[in-house]
């Protein structure tokens, strides 16, 4: 299990200077009339990468039901960030149609996130643990598909591409695929779960 965690820690370091060196390059900047291909890319390659290799290799699954689900959800609150968007449409950076549905989906995920880390172990706890991270997820493929679209939405507005460019860059093309990796871990680990009864309360026991 160790050597899979320092594995997973250089593979997502890796990934992030790869994210970083690829926004200073340019590589995402994309015209207001064509597909954002390369910001796609960023995003569906890790997601199939993960895919790939959480299905081939039983030694890594086992790694990753062996994470802390609390710490999985926790990591969860950095989606607070999504506030940044609430501002950048408030000085007319991004368009509404895009920010206000993303920043406001993210900022509530991060706000909720410590609770529903704290209740994991409570009665009743695993569906609505899952129903939590599939409207996390729910919110971050909104915000991607309204991303490219959003011109077409609102074809007089600002347009979306301070997301294609530092520091804003960073969040489609790494924090994006990270957080919905997390999320399908967290759901992952949820459904070997099972519920046993305890003096009238319920409680989420991990089981095989």
């Amino acid at each position: 299990m160790t050597n899979y965690g320092k594995l997973t820690l250089r593979i997502i370091t890796a990934w992030f200077i790869l994210s970083l060196l690829a926004s200073a390059l340019h590589v995402f900047d994309n015209a207001p009339n064509r597909p954002p291909l390369a910001l796609g890319l960023s995003v569906l390659l890790p997601l199939g990468v993960f895919a790939t290799w959480f299905s081939r290799s039983e030694g890594f699954r086992q790694f990753l039901f062996s994470l802390d689900p609390q710490a999985l959800t926790l990591t969860q609150t950095g989606r607070i960030i999504g506030f940044t968007f609430l501002v950048l449409y408030a000085y007319g950076l991004l368009p509404g149609v895009f920010a206000l549905p993303a920043g406001w989906g993210d900022v509530a995920i991060g706000v909720t996130a410590p609770l529903v880390a704290m209740r994991v172990n409570m009665r009743a706890g695993r569906s609505r643990f899952i129903i939590w991270h599939i409207l996390g997820i729910v919110d971050l493929t909104l915000a991607m598909i309204l991303g490219p679209i959003a011109a077409l939405i609102s074809p007089h507005a600002i347009t979306t591409s301070a997301m294609t460019v530092l520091p804003l860059s960073v969040i489609p093309t790494f924090a994006v695929p990270l957080f919905l990796i997390l999320h399908l871990i967290s759901i992952a680990q949820a459904r070997r779960w099972h519920e046993v009864s305890d003096g009238g309360h319920r409680y989420a026991v991990v089981g095989g």
